[in-house]
């Protein structure tokens, strides 16, 4: 079934053209094919760290005010729900309305009323007061969005990827990292779940194999273009690094179709 599932996203963008990628999501969206990526529930490895780490992922600033965190390409809006009931002001950003839409509804029935999956396993719900939720469309490498939400360009505490990057062609990593450089405020950390690592990086996608891309992204300031073995290339110029590793690992749980590889790194804006 997975083989079979990544075949049919694969069939749907191959005579897509790449600037009409995000059309084509749009497309899978208003045709009812979500299934093809969705999880069902928020990602594990991120509610496990919300929850244990709260010295590092505290929802409020030192004035008392709630953090905002954005995730974007989020679905149906597991994650941001998550973060919401953990006290940040969250947003999911989307390229399509039937998306924000259907995040909108699954957002009004778990805020009033949470599945047990948005809490870790050593909580029993959150001693936080929820913050809140909110779900736009737009295009992540577009800035009309963030004039929509709050008149002006939005710098964003924390941001959580998983199935996004690997959901973008290639050549779009680099905007990619300068995008993220751009939303999140100066300390801001960037939390990923990579996925997938198994994958071949020569293999066509989505979704693309990742493996040493983000910390070719991130930690070198690279383009995200290298091959297998390719790892040791030399650094590129320090002006180009945004970003900082504050923490690597292997979560303890995360879903099946990591197929028992997926690593969750945290990242710092400098």
């Amino acid at each position: 079934m997975a083989g079979e599932t990544a075949g049919r996203l694969i069939g749907h963008f191959q005579n897509i053209a790449e600037e009409q990628h995000g059309t084509g999501w749009s497309e899978l969206w208003d045709n009812g094919e979500s299934d093809l990526w969705d999880r069902g529930i928020p990602s594990p490895a991120l509610t496990d760290i919300v929850a244990e780490r709260r010295d590092l992922l505290s929802p409020v600033n030192a004035n008392g005010g709630r953090k905002k965190a954005f995730v974007p390409g989020c679905g149906k809006g597991y994650d941001a729900i998550m973060l919401a009931l953990h006290g940040f002001d969250a947003w999911g950003l989307e390229i399509s309305e039937t998306a924000v839409s259907t995040a909108e509804r699954y957002a009004s029935k778990q805020m009033q009323s949470p599945s047990p999956e948005n809490f870790a396993r050593v909580e029993v719900g959150s001693s936080i007061e929820p913050g809140s939720v909110r779900f736009i469309k737009g295009d992540f490498f577009k800035q009309d969005w963030e004039v929509k939400l709050l008149g002006e360009a939005v710098k964003f505490d924390l941001i959580y990827d998983y199935t996004f990057l690997c959901a973008l062609h290639p050549n779009m990593r680099c905007l990619w990292a300068k995008r993220m450089a751009e939303l999140l405020k100066p300390g801001g950390l960037l939390i990923c779940l990579e996925f997938p690592l198994w994958k071949d990086l020569k293999s066509p996608g989505p979704p693309w194999g990742l493996k040493g891309i983000y910390w070719d992204l991130l930690a070198r300031g690279g383009d995200g273009l290298i091959e297998d073995g390719q790892e040791e290339r030399p650094l590129p110029a320090m002006e180009h690094v945004q970003f900082v590793c504050e923490l690597n690992l292997k979560p303890a749980r995360s879903f099946k179709q990591g197929r028992g590889e997926d690593m969750l790194s945290v990242w710092r804006r400098l």
